[in-house]
């Protein structure tokens, strides 16, 4: 398959449409721009539409709209934007309407700098909306990454009818890198993936027909959130996450998505000094690969470095369950649109140990 040279933004917006998608609404916010503005171009191209709305929770609730037809939708936003669109995640989520968006972080909170940052952490992974409903939520690293994830988002969507998260931040989207595209899916295949939701959707009735799709499903309100539960619990297969040179570590640096990238190149550094470093990277940073911890040899391991753009720390949390006082964890931090640097990452290590 050719490679093609691509901004990071515009690669994810072109996977989208490979996969499907054909309606786009979104409102411009810098630093993830470079979206919509490829939506704009490229769904007229292939029968889809794109909307710029007048504010993210028309867009959001527009998305909302285009997805109970059936029809593959997608959002975008940064951080402070995404938090517009919450109360409309959320009604996605309630009423189990599959759709996919994707976060460039920016710094913050509030309005923030529009440099990139890693500090919507807990708002991907613990509370996207009100209600406690929970999302995949991947985290590229690379642009090959985020093709690749935005893809297959749209086909987690439309399994589990639930929204999906992609993860970036500013670096990743704005980041121009060769990427291998995967193959647009034929016309007969997108109306084929519709036409299997039929049984739920919303596409017209004759007038003495009725069909409604209430929040929280046809059930109960409670039976409906003890379903999602159910459904939650077994998202552990699609756990993704990468493992380097962790069998015979003594330190362990743990990131995600840009930070990830810039550590895995610290622990080659740190190799070549000898000490014995290793990574692991979630590439799901919901749900959390708790596990890749569990299969730590905790009597060489003894430290581990969560780096990550944020201050204070936030996927660290997450570190601390997975290890259970196994060994000590300390941080590497940056935050407010400065970029985390591989000396950063470097100058944390050799004093943790």
């Amino acid at each position: 398959m050719a490679r093609k040279f691509m901004k990071g933004c515009e690669a994810i917006a072109e996977a989208a449409v490979r996969s499907g998608c054909r309606f786009f609404a979104g409102y411009p916010i810098t630093p993830q721009n470079e979206i919509p503005e490829y939506f704009a171009r490229r769904l007229p191209e292939v029968g889809g539409v794109f909307v710029q709305g007048e504010s993210e929770v028309a867009s959001i609730n527009m998305v909302y709209g285009a997805a109970q037809t059936g029809t593959r939708a997608m959002t975008s936003s940064s951080s402070c934007g995404i938090s517009l669109k919450s109360e409309g995640i959320s009604f996605c989520a309630s009423a189990r309407i599959p759709m996919v968006y994707c976060n460039v972080q920016r710094g913050g909170p509030g309005i923030g700098a529009i440099q990139p940052a890693q500090q919507d952490y807990f708002q991907a992974t613990r509370a996207s909306g009100n209600g406690g409903f929970r999302m995949l939520v991947f985290a590229p690293a690379t642009v090959q990454e985020a093709v690749d994830m935005t893809y297959e988002a749209f086909d987690y969507a439309q399994r589990d009818r639930n929204p999906v998260l992609i993860l970036a931040d500013g670096v990743l989207g704005t980041i121009m890198e060769p990427v291998e595209l995967p193959p647009m899916r034929p016309e007969e295949e997108v109306k084929a993936l519709k036409e299997a939701l039929s049984d739920w959707t919303l596409t017209g009735h004759r007038a003495e027909e009725k069909a409604l799709i209430l929040p929280g499903g046809w059930a109960g309100q409670e039976d409906r959130c003890r379903r999602n539960a159910n459904m939650y619990e077994t998202w552990g297969k699609d756990v993704q996450v990468e493992e380097y040179e962790t069998e015979d570590a003594e330190v362990i640096l743990t990131a995600y998505g840009i930070c990830g990238r810039i550590a895995r190149s610290a622990v080659r550094l740190l190799r070549k000094e000898g000490m014995k470093a290793g990574l692991i990277r979630p590439k799901t940073v919901s749900p959390y690969p708790y596990e890749s911890f569990d299969r730590l040899n905790y009597g060489k391991v003894k430290a581990i470095l969560s780096v990550e753009m944020s201050i204070p720390a936030q996927m660290v949390q997450d570190v601390e369950l997975a290890v259970k006082d196994r060994c000590r964890i300390r941080t590497c931090l940056r935050s407010g649109g400065e970029i985390m640097s591989r000396e950063d990452v470097l100058k944390a290590a050799r004093e943790l140990v």
